[in-house]
């Protein structure tokens, strides 16, 4: 990190962000003094990792609050954590203090009242954000988060390529079909079972479907056949022409990532539009390597924390949501050195030393702009993931 961005982040560290009632704020610092937050979150990324022990250790400097990251494998194991407490009656002292929440595991806290809450609008730092009802910190897989969820770090699918081997990637998803018959064997995507290879599927769903809106509300038996049938026959199309003939697929992202540099494959994904140059820069790809999207866009989100409703350290967590949206920690993240994901701020929000840290974040030859990324389409109804992940397994492993 140059000394420049170093002397401006430390400069926004001191500043003291506006908030509308400072005397609860500090009566939650003072009760959050002392806790150990355990974040539960998915673990399968080194420099999420690394940044969640960042955020640790900032945070007890700070504020005396410690984070202990649960690695999960899956965020349903968290959901099902608090589900088996609340059975057996322990509606105080959980286990579980912080979650990184989205989607379907969201839906299925928020529907059962395993959440602690609202809470975001009493955070100091979330003066930073736009949540008004259309924002996307204020809609979660187009469910209305209602303060129960806290944004902390922006998502989008791409796609990366090898340019030694391929002139011109896929335009669009039909591109891909046929892209995979003049070169069949090199490229695949992860298992559905895995969200990396669901994005892939609904990706192709928003794309072919007839109605994409229809995607926005809960699917129905009635929306599902209609929405799915050109997506079935473009998967049919696609599938014996894919890795293994379509036979196998990687376990997650990281396996797809290895087949690429191994070079068994040219193409592969990312729900990270910064993975691409980190990985170069740790030597994980080659450096011919290059991100893109479909040119109507690609889907993307925002990656939510939330409070389950029995926390034990529910104040320490407030604390460490606070930290994830201070401009200081914002631009730390974005820093491709260190995690290279896009800001949830709202920039017409921050005052210029904020912006200057922003401005002043190194760049990568492999590192898309935002407006490299064209239009962000909207995740579907969190019901749709689920209903296409399970007909994908029934039609092509059974």
């Amino acid at each position: 990190m140059t000394l420049k961005l170093t002397a401006t982040l430390a400069a926004l560290i001191l500043a003291t962000p506006a908030h509308a009632d400072a005397d609860a704020w500090q009566e939650t610092l003072a009760a959050a003094r002392g806790q150990t937050v355990y974040w539960n979150a998915w673990g399968g990324d080194q420099r999420t990792n690394a940044f969640i022990d960042w955020v640790g250790s900032e945070t007890e400097r700070r504020f005396d609050v410690k984070v202990r990251q649960v690695k999960l494998s899956n965020t349903a194991e968290a959901v099902t954590r608090v589900l088996s407490e609340r059975a057996a009656g322990r509606d105080s002292d959980g286990t579980v203090d912080l979650v990184w929440l989205n989607g379907p595991n969201f839906l299925a806290m928020q529907e059962q009242g395993l959440l602690h809450g609202p809470f975001v609008a009493d955070l100091p730092n979330a003066a930073y954000l736009d949540l008004s009802p259309t924002s996307p910190n204020s809609v979660d897989f187009t469910v209305p988060v209602e303060g129960f969820e806290s944004p902390w770090r922006l998502a989008r699918f791409v796609f990366n390529y090898d340019t030694a081997r391929v002139d011109t990637p896929p335009s669009d998803m039909l591109g891909f079909r046929d892209w995979a018959a003049a070169h069949p064997g090199r490229f695949t995507h992860p298992d559905p079972s895995d969200f990396m290879g669901a994005t892939f599927l609904k990706q192709a769903l928003i794309e072919l479907t007839p109605d994409p809106d229809l995607l926005q509300a809960p699917v129905t038996e009635q929306a599902f056949a209609n929405a799915t049938a050109p997506f079935w026959d473009w998967y049919d199309a696609l599938r014996p022409n894919l890795w293994r003939g379509g036979t196998v697929f990687p376990e997650n992202e990281s396996v797809q990532q290895q087949l690429l540099n191994d070079g068994e494959i040219d193409m592969a994904m990312s729900f990270d539009p910064a993975s691409t140059a980190a990985a170069i820069n740790e030597g994980l790809l080659p450096e011919t390597v290059r991100v893109f999207v479909p040119e109507g866009g690609s889907i993307g989100n925002v990656s939510f924390v939330a409070i389950p409703y029995n926390a034990a350290n529910a104040e320490g967590a407030e604390v460490v949501a606070n930290f994830l949206l201070d401009p200081a920690t914002q631009a730390h993240m974005q820093n491709i050195e260190v995690l290279g994901s896009f800001s949830v701020l709202d920039p017409a929000r921050l005052d210029q030393t904020a912006r200057d840290a922003f401005d002043a974040l190194p760049t990568a030859p492999a590192l898309p702009s935002l407006a490299d990324l064209g239009p962000t389409l909207l995740e579907p109804h969190a019901s749709w993931m689920t209903r296409l992940t399970e007909a994908w397994a029934r039609r092509y492993t059974r």
